[in-house]
């Protein structure tokens, strides 16, 4: 997931310009794995297998590249353990704790809603 550099603050972020930091940020996080990864990562630390066993159907060069933008947006803190072999493990910041509340709350809105959700896919795809 490569994302081009762009400059400026907080203030001048606008969703609705595409050459906003907002958009990135936005583009970055709003995915299926970064979605999973931040629910899987609500419950505590996670060593790289685990949190790959928590997320089935991500692949580990989707993980590894998903943790990065999260490391890098400073949503997940990488903790590497000097041992043989590296103990590398993942934990949530406090701007990510935040995302997962929202994140959280798309989860329970999926399950309260899936039922109607599915029937209107039934009506669509039948006509």
């Amino acid at each position: 997931m490569v994302t081009k550099q762009l400059r400026g603050t907080a203030e001048d972020a606008d969703l609705s310009r595409a050459d906003s930091l907002a958009r990135e940020i936005f583009t970055d996080i709003a995915n299926k794995w970064a979605f999973l990864i931040i629910e899987a990562l609500g419950d505590g630390t996670l060593r790289f297998g685990a949190l790959r066993n928590e997320i089935q159907g991500i692949s580990h060069k989707m993980l590894t590249q998903n943790l990065r933008m999260l490391e890098r947006n400073g949503l997940v803190e990488r903790d590497v353990h000097p041992t043989v072999p590296p103990r590398v493990e993942y934990t949530l910041t406090e701007p990510g704790r935040a995302l997962r509340a929202a994140v959280s709350g798309m989860c329970g809105w999926t399950q309260r809603y899936l039922d109607h959700i599915e029937a209107a896919r039934n009506r669509f795809d039948a006509v």
